[in-house]
Order: C-alpha cells, then structure tokens, then sequence
C-alpha cells in the first residue's frame, strides 16, 4: 500500500521525471496553456505554482534557485519581469486544470493546464510570419540572379 507517498513516479526514473517536468515547466512559462495527460498535468501544477511565488520574491537568490530549477534564462526573465507582476495581489493559486477528455490512441485521460489570466497572445510566439512575396518579384529576382551568373561566367 502507498500510505504517506507523496508523488506520482509516472513509470519513469527520477532522472528522467525531472527533465520531463523542468520542460514542462518551461513551456508552460513559454506558452501559458499546454495540453498533457491528467496525472502530468496534476503533478505540475503545484510545481509551477511554487516556481511563480519563488519569482514574486524578485531578488539575486530566488532568481538563481529559478535558474538552477528552470535552466533557461529566457523562463526566469519572463517569470521576473511578467508573471510576477500579473499575479502581484494573487496569494497562490496561479494555475489550473481541466479536463479535455481523452487522447484518441490510448484513451488516456487529457488535460490543460494554463495560467489564471493567461496572455492568449502566448500561444503564438512560435508562429512565423512570412512576407508575402509576388510571384512577380520572384521572377525578376530570379532573372538578376542568372543575368550575375551569366557576367561572372564572361569575365572569366
């Protein structure tokens, strides 16, 4: 029986549940909702909560356990700077869970987990835009770049 044991193992070796939870940790920074299992997400919640008020704190020590824990730089700015203002009167509570029934392959049960009054912008930053460039252009270009391959060829 598991009398008094605290968390989860999830199958894994404690190494590797906790690289799994320090990326989970950074994408959920990154991104503000991310879409896992329900026993990940259950587990990560009090994680994320705990790294949120450690950044509240917004002196050299916390940031540093914030590194040592998170080990991207990009994450503790943004928890420093950001998160930390956001949830400056919030005493705990920075996250939840909801359900999102479950995975089509092995019907396992799904969840989101997202920041209380997340940015819905976040979800975006990995979206690239690309110019749109007429077809026009491109063929023009494409006839300099003959035109130079053709003069290159001649001085030779």
């Amino acid at each position: 029986m598991r009398h008094k044991l605290e968390h989860r193992k999830l199958n894994r070796t404690s190494e590797h549940r906790k690289a799994l939870f320090k990326n989970m940790l950074n994408s959920l920074i990154k991104y503000e909702q991310i879409t896992t299992t329900l026993p990940k997400a259950k587990e990560l919640k009090p994680q994320i909560d705990k790294v949120i008020t450690l950044g509240k704190k917004n002196n050299l020590n916390s940031k540093k356990n914030l590194f040592s824990e998170l080990q991207s730089k990009t994450s503790v700015d943004k928890i420093s700077k950001v998160l930390s203002q956001r949830y400056e009167k919030r005493n705990g509570g920075y996250s939840r869970v909801i359900r999102a029934g479950y995975r089509y392959g092995d019907d396992a049960p799904m969840a989101i987990i997202e920041l209380v009054d997340r940015d819905k912008e976040a979800k975006k930053i990995d979206i690239i835009k690309k110019p749109a460039t007429p077809l026009k252009e491109s063929k023009e270009s494409q006839t300099k770049i003959k035109e130079n391959e053709k003069k290159t060829k001649s001085k030779k």
